[in-house]
């Protein structure tokens, strides 16, 4: 029962009858006869009683045993503001009277409006507040009695119960599951390490062919062989004191222990380190057969990219065997690493509480050697590839000290010397290029006005503009001419048409940073005009490493944008999927207001191959060019990639007519893959012809500026000489203009033009149409005259130096060079340096601006 308290408490209830007070308004009534015997229900709002309970009834005499009545009505309390009044009217009064003065000013500030509104309004939101908060909660009980009335319901169920039985009866086993030692795992994992060493450099070779009626001793057959060079690659740790498998080893091994102590749970890490390593050997073989280059940590750009199903495209039919195996072997570990993991009684490599670690000592030096482990370990796998390659950074110095030699600008021969997961992570930490000697402000405004003073010497002679013209610049896949190869011959000329071209217009040789691959760094120097000859070696595919964190990116395309106020004047098309090399992400920086492709919009239609062959004809990819070019009377530029002559290069064509012509004395293998390849540059030099015989009928000047990217990458017996390096790294190109144009049937000089690199192609375009230079074009004009053709280091294979060519196209060493030669050079360092990755000094010069 409730009890009620009164003011004041005794031993014994004492009750005392106040007196009557005298006013003459009104009379008492009375309101209880005393000694009345009450219930608790009567004093529920008689809080001010006072009360005396015990176990007997209720019985109390109140204070009050009258209520005072008044006759008259009475007004509500005056309320007294004045300070001075109320003290005199308390001066006047009795004390009696004083005391109901003070009484009606509590009922007043009782009886105020706007505390029993607020008061209220919080009463009855916290009632709401408190009846929703009870209605969720029976929802929620009534919805866990159901879900528990459910799982009873469910587990009654006999089926149910034998499960549970069985299950409950194999516990006890189940945690008597023996633990695998820790030399166990050692065991696996120098075994699983040492087969992917070898797996992975076993990927690196291919069997040699010989030629025929030539007699090679067994012990050569044996040594050349995949299994003799892979053997030789591990013996040489006894026979020539080199422990390059040593050191692939260990690096492998620390990748391994990393997994392990971040994910503490053995047998996932082994499937997850088995299935890497196993699919990069065999990526980095497939890439080596097709391309004759290693995987590279830019390739995984592709993946990222979402463009995995591109490179599975590229995987020839020779390789797929090989692929499939190693899917099998894949299944295999996965499902074998899950069934240990359910065998094996250790749950964790190293014992950790995550949720009691402060339990025991146990738990507390388990959970923390644990996060001192995987820190560790992580810490030495990035501290270890950071400066990998960098001279006398420790992870190099330890790699020398193993018998490293490095070969950056030899990515191929880095690989099969070094190892590939070694030139993997010598590449992985990408360093665009070292900060030119004086680089500043106050330099790159000097190089400014030097060169712009250039550009007004050079636009004396000039006479028209650039954007005055529709430009078409043109990369033909993997064109070159074949009969430029040692070793190779035709009975007739496979690129008759082009061959003409190229006598009546301005012509020449290219010199490619790539061979076999290598297509965007070539597309990114022709737009651009830099060099991949002056970024760091470690750069090996600028769409994927640089461009996208460029801030400024001026490209020759960006002129016609300007010339038409911002319009749709730049244009792109490629036969293939945009998003290959990142050119969707890459054109839009460069300004190109429209980017044409087989997918995505805006799409390209009415594309077909011929035969079996796996890309676009360039037939039908030079129409859906010629309908952009007609549909529209201003002049543009058109960005043009085609795709027809890509590897892979198997029998694809019907009627293949070179393989009779074919007088080469090559190995099956190469000599298949150069009859079809063969066979498609003859379908390009008759699509070519029948390109420019169109535009020549358009009656608005048009000029065509192209050029084969690089060579194919299946001369691999012309490549075994280092005398042909360089000749496999030059392609054809041609700048062509139509009848509509100032410039038809303009060639230029031999000298000029006989030897160019794609990086000065904005400058010759500009110099054949006779047309206005900016500072920057100015620039190039005259470092294409005192270089006539650079790249990178694996264009000549002879140094570790870029590869710079005469005007006869002979090998200059840059000591050689004349001294303005050096300082034009030096010139080109800044320039670049400052539009990749200085601060833009240049920018707001007008540097690359072409006059109006």
């Amino acid at each position: 029962m409730r009890y009620v308290h009164s003011a004041v408490h005794a031993s014994a209830p004492s009750y005392v009858k106040h007196p009557k007070l005298p006013f003459a308004t009104g009379t008492y009534q009375p309101l209880i006869a005393n000694n009345k015997t009450f219930s608790s229900a009567d004093f529920k709002a008689r809080h001010r009683a006072a009360l005396y309970t015990h176990k007997a009834s209720l019985c109390a005499t109140p204070v009050r045993k009258s209520i005072y009545t008044p006759t008259v009505s009475v007004s509500s309390p005056q309320v007294f503001e004045d300070a001075s009044a109320i003290k005199q009217l308390q001066n006047n009064q009795t004390p009696r009277s004083r005391k109901v003065i003070q009484e009606v000013r509590q009922i007043t500030a009782a009886t105020s409006p706007t505390p029993v509104t607020e008061g209220r309004g919080l009463t009855r939101v916290g009632r709401a507040t408190v009846t929703a908060a009870k209605s969720a909660a029976h929802t929620i009980r009534n919805t866990a009695t159901k879900a528990c009335n459910a799982w009873h319901t469910f587990t009654s169920l006999k089926a149910v119960q034998f499960i549970i039985k069985f299950f409950q009866s194999t516990y006890p086993l189940w945690k008597k599951r023996h633990r695998f030692s820790y030399s166990f795992y050692a065991i696996i994992i120098a075994a699983l390490s040492a087969f992917e060493v070898i797996f992975i450099q076993w990927g690196m070779y291919s069997e040699p062919e010989y030629e025929k009626g030539v007699e090679i001793d067994k012990t050569t057959r044996i040594l050349d062989s995949v299994a003799g060079q892979t053997t030789k690659f591990v013996t040489q740790m006894w026979l020539e004191q080199k422990n390059l498998v040593l050191l692939n080893f260990i690096i492998l091994i620390a990748i391994y222990l990393t997994l392990i102590f971040v994910l503490n749970r053995f047998w996932v890490s082994t499937a997850i380190f088995g299935a890497v390593m196993t699919t990069y050997a065999v990526a980095n073989h497939v890439k080596m057969q097709t391309r004759n280059e290693p995987v590279l940590p830019a390739d995984l750009n592709f993946i990222t990219g979402g463009n995995t199903g591109e490179l599975t495209s590229f995987i020839p039919k020779s390789s797929q065997g090989l692929v499939n195996s190693a899917v099998t072997g894949v299944t295999w570990l996965v499902i074998i690493c899950i069934i240990m993991q359910f065998i094996d009684g250790r749950n964790g490599i190293i014992h950790c509480a995550w949720r009691r670690p402060f339990a025991s000592v146990k738990n507390f030096t388990g959970t923390l050697t644990r996060i001192a482990a995987a820190v560790c370990s992580v810490a030495l796998c990035f501290s270890f590839v950071w400066g990998f390659g960098n001279d006398g950074y420790w992870s190099t110095q330890f790699a020398q000290s193993m018998g490293d030699s490095p070969q950056i600008w030899n990515g191929l021969a880095d690989s099969t010397s070094n190892g590939p997961v070694v030139n993997f992570l010598r590449l992985a930490h990408t360093k665009t290029m070292d900060k030119p000697e004086g680089y500043s402000q106050e330099t790159m405004q000097a190089i400014a006005k030097k060169y712009a003073k250039q550009a007004q010497q050079i636009n004396k002679t000039r006479n028209t503009n650039m954007t005055d013209n529709t430009v078409i610049m043109m990369l033909s896949e993997t064109f070159s001419d074949p009969t430029r190869v040692p070793g190779v011959s035709f009975s007739e000329d496979p690129i008759p048409n082009i061959r003409q071209i190229k006598t009546q217009t301005t012509s020449g040789l290219m010199l490619s940073p790539g061979y076999g691959g290598g297509t965007a760094n070539i597309e990114y120097q022709a737009l651009t005009g830099l060099s991949m000859a002056n970024y760091s070696p470690t750069l090996s595919i600028a769409y994927q490493q640089l461009v996208p964190s460029l801030k400024w990116a001026p490209t020759i395309n960006q002129a016609w944008n300007a010339a038409n106020g911002g319009k749709k004047a730049s244009i792109a098309l490629h036969a293939f999927n945009r998003n290959m090399y990142f050119r969707d992400l890459n054109y839009k920086k460069f300004q190109f207001s429209q980017f044409f492709a087989t997918d995505g919009k805006p799409q390209l239609t009415g594309l077909h191959a011929i035969d079996s062959a796996w890309y676009v004809s360039d037939e039908s990819f030079y129409s859906e060019v010629l309908k952009k070019v007609t549909d529209s009377n201003e002049n543009k530029f058109y960005q043009v990639v085609t795709m027809q002559n890509h590897m892979p290069y198997e029998d694809l064509y019907q009627n293949n007519e070179f393989k009779e012509m074919d007088a080469s004395d090559l190995p099956a293998d190469e000599k298949l893959n150069l009859d079809t390849y063969t066979k498609g540059l003859n379908y390009t030099d008759q699509s070519t012809l029948v390109f420019l015989s169109q535009l020549n009928e358009i009656n608005r000047p048009i000029t065509v500026l192209f050029y084969g990217d690089h060579l194919p990458g299946f001369y691999s017996t012309a490549y075994s000489d280092k005398k042909n390096i360089l000749g496999l790294h030059e392609t054809d190109y041609f700048i062509w203009s139509n009848q509509a144009s100032r410039s038809a049937n303009t060639k230029l000089d031999a000298v000029p033009s006989d030897y160019t690199s794609s990086n000065y192609f904005s400058a010759q375009l500009a110099e054949h149409l006779n047309a206005k230079v900016s500072p920057y074009l100015a620039f190039l004009t005259e470092m294409h005259q005192a270089i006539p053709a650079m790249s990178v280091p694996d264009s000549s294979g002879s140094s570790s130096a870029p590869t710079y060519l005469d005007a006869n196209g002979n090998l200059i060493k840059k000591k050689n060079l004349s001294k303005q030669a050096k300082q034009l050079l030096h010139d080109y360092q800044l320039i670049q340096y400052d539009m990749s990755i200085g601060k833009n000094y240049l920018k707001d010069t007008g540097f690359v601006d072409l006059p109006e």
